[in-house]
């Protein structure tokens, strides 16, 4: 790599709220964002909620001239509604739907249905290696009662997971998506501390567009106005990420966010925000590490939301274990009934009304015995999320230990990365 070198990488953003015969102006909201790309000419455009693979390929279509590589991530059962196009060649593609991802019977949300996932595309520019990241998390429905948050945390530390192991080869790495994290929430704070990617609208130079950077604001026209009640100015929860890995440094020049309207004239493009931001990478000189004397002596942030995402997940484990002995209960006491019934009839004493209740109690334990499934399984991905956690905790105490004082977050990383080698 040249000592002068220097890439601008201009990348697009969107939650594009395309929900077949449901979102409002579908057709036409589609037809001008593919004007808008075509006109701004971006390096990468990032997607999510297109839910529909018509409209995907109506989009590849429209774009091709300016985005020749184009790619739709697959999964659930109406798909991950991920996609990207780029202007550059896209080296190599991955893909990871989450293990936990919301309840079937919750069919009124729909995201269990969907297959929340995370898309990767690997690009070589200029001679550097780019892994680029698409996401959508789970939504978050009821911030008071959140029944949905130990899996969005669970989400949240398997795409940190997930970026940890697939960026070692990487020079930078590029998230975007909608996380549905508010900055602060748990889930945010911990995929930043474990992959140590930096917040576009923190560090950029110019920001341009909402007040506080939301992506759902009041004044767009598609967002419920009841649910930003608590929220003047609206919420942040669309992010662009990034992070130098090795040799290189990366800053975010401009960072612009649509502001309720058609940047070319109509009804917003979606329901979010678009986030449009420029990032410059340059060649950057080997560093020593930090000494001991700029060490913090207070207790990292990586410990600190580890040991409340292990918190956060036992809530949950709780949850689901509740549900596992209610099921339980149903199930064996529609079996004692439907004992009951068996015999009433085999005795002559059926009736149109023995034969009913005999359908009931069937459905009753087959329908307890489908939750019971589902809830095992979402006591098994806590628990496996759960004991991930505490084994960085572990590990990371134990790295404490070998200092005379706590490690900041970066070194910490960096040491149980080198332990992880060694072992």
């Amino acid at each position: 790599m040249k000592p002068n070198f220097s890439l601008r990488l201009r990348v697009f953003n969107l939650n594009c709220w395309n929900i077949p015969y449901c979102s409002k102006d579908r057709v036409d909201r589609l037809k001008r964002l593919g004007d808008f790309l075509n006109v701004e000419s971006f390096d990468l455009a990032l997607l999510e909620e297109v839910w529909s693979e018509e409209d995907f390929e109506t989009l590849r279509q429209k774009l091709l001239p300016t985005y020749p590589a184009a790619h739709y991530f697959r999964s659930g059962i109406i798909g991950s509604g991920l996609c990207v196009f780029s202007k550059h060649p896209i080296q190599e593609l991955a893909q990871h739907v989450y293990t936990l991802n919301g309840y079937p019977y919750m069919v009124h949300h729909g995201d269990w249905f969907c297959g929340k996932a995370v898309g990767l595309l690997v690009l070589h520019l200029s001679g550097l290696v780019v892994n680029a990241y698409v996401t959508h998390l789970h939504a978050e429905y009821n911030r008071q009662r959140d029944i949905y948050l130990a899996h969005r945390v669970a989400q949240a530390w398997e795409l940190a997971q997930f970026i940890h192991h697939t960026s070692k080869k990487a020079d930078m790495i590029l998230l975007c998506g909608d996380l549905n994290l508010h900055p602060k929430d748990l889930g945010c704070r911990l995929l930043k501390e474990w992959t140590g990617l930096q917040d576009a609208y923190l560090e950029t130079q110019d920001f341009q567009g909402c007040e506080e950077g939301c992506t759902m604001v009041p004044h767009n026209c598609y967002v419920n106005q009841q649910e930003l009640q608590p929220f003047p100015f609206g919420i942040r929860i669309d992010y662009v990420l990034y992070k130098a890995v090795s040799g290189v440094c990366v800053s975010c020049k401009t960072l612009k966010t649509t502001t309720g309207h058609d940047p070319l004239g109509g009804t917003p493009l979606s329901d979010h925000e678009a986030l449009m931001a420029t990032l410059c990478v340059r060649h950057s000189p080997p560093q020593d590490s930090p000494s001991l004397a700029r060490e913090t002596a207070e207790m990292p942030p990586l410990v600190t939301v580890l040991k409340e995402a292990c918190m956060e997940l036992g809530l949950g484990l709780a949850q689901a274990h509740w549900w596992l002995a209610f099921a339980s209960c149903v199930v064996g006491g529609g079996l004692l009934f439907l004992v009951l019934l068996c015999a009433l009839v085999a005795g002559g004493d059926s009736g149109q009304v023995a034969l009913l209740l005999l359908g009931l109690s069937v459905g009753m334990v087959l329908g307890a015995g489908a939750v019971y499934l589902f809830h095992m399984q979402e006591a098994k991905g806590l628990w496996k999320t759960q004991a991930e956690l505490q084994h960085v905790l572990g590990r990371a105490w134990d790295a404490q230990d070998m200092g005379s004082r706590p490690r900041p977050a970066q070194l910490l990383r960096q040491q149980l990365d080198n332990r992880a080698v060694e072992q």
